[in-house]
């Protein structure tokens, strides 16, 4: 009889956990005059409509998983994200503070987008050196990307041979995707709303397995 060898299917190392980042959606907009409200210096918008329906759709798409925990942080547009996932699946959410997203300092509040929709030098500098440190004010990618990481590394030693869906930002999953790559930290800027990204943590090894996955929104 001839041996067959078949093509490989991933499955995560023994040990490892397995994480889903999602996107938190569309949070309110910025309004000149009216800075969003604050949260241990961090802009702290609730949900936009289409950000609420964002949401459902995150819950329908993943309310049969079996995920053995949810993460959020401390900014409420990661809770109002969850929400519909913590019903399906009737977890208690967690809070992982290390994964809020990151201080933009003197441009927190929603003064950020105003400033990079004017295409602002500083903003401009930013992109260009991919540093967080050029507004005025604000955390260094080194010191933001350090943190991500030490979020990420505390969630999986929490969670060996697990499914977690970590509800984060989209500063985050680009410094998660930068730890995990190496690539420098603002390649894999701009994931949607919504999206998934999915990281396999094994020790301190990251593996990358999705990036930005949109097929529930579309």
């Amino acid at each position: 009889m001839t041996r067959e060898y078949r093509q490989h299917s991933y499955v995560p190392p023994r040990g490892a956990a397995d994480l889903l980042l999602i996107r938190h959606g569309e949070s309110e907009p910025a309004i000149p005059g009216k800075p969003f409200p604050l949260k241990d210096g961090h802009g702290d918008p609730a949900l936009h409509p289409n950000g609420q329906q964002q949401a459902i759709r995150v819950g329908e798409r993943l309310k049969t998983v079996p995920f053995d925990a949810i993460y959020v942080t401390t900014l409420r547009r990661t809770h109002q994200t969850a929400a519909p996932l913590v019903a399906h699946l009737g977890l208690e959410p967690r809070v992982e503070p290390d994964l809020r997203e990151v201080h933009l300092g003197d441009w927190d509040g929603g003064e950020y987008r105003i400033r990079a929709a004017e295409g602002h030098p500083a903003f401009r500098r930013a992109l260009e050196n991919h540093e967080w440190g050029e507004i005025p004010g604000a955390e260094t990618t080194a010191a933001f990307t350090g943190r991500v990481r030490s979020g990420l590394l505390r969630i999986a030693s929490a969670h060996p041979d697990e499914k977690v869906a970590a509800f984060v930002h989209g500063g985050v999953i680009a410094a998660a995707m930068s730890v995990a790559t190496g690539v420098p930290a603002f390649t894999f800027s701009g994931a949607s709303n919504g999206s998934f990204t999915r990281i396999v943590i094994e020790g301190d090894r990251m593996v990358v397995r999705g990036f930005n996955d949109i097929a529930h929104l579309e």
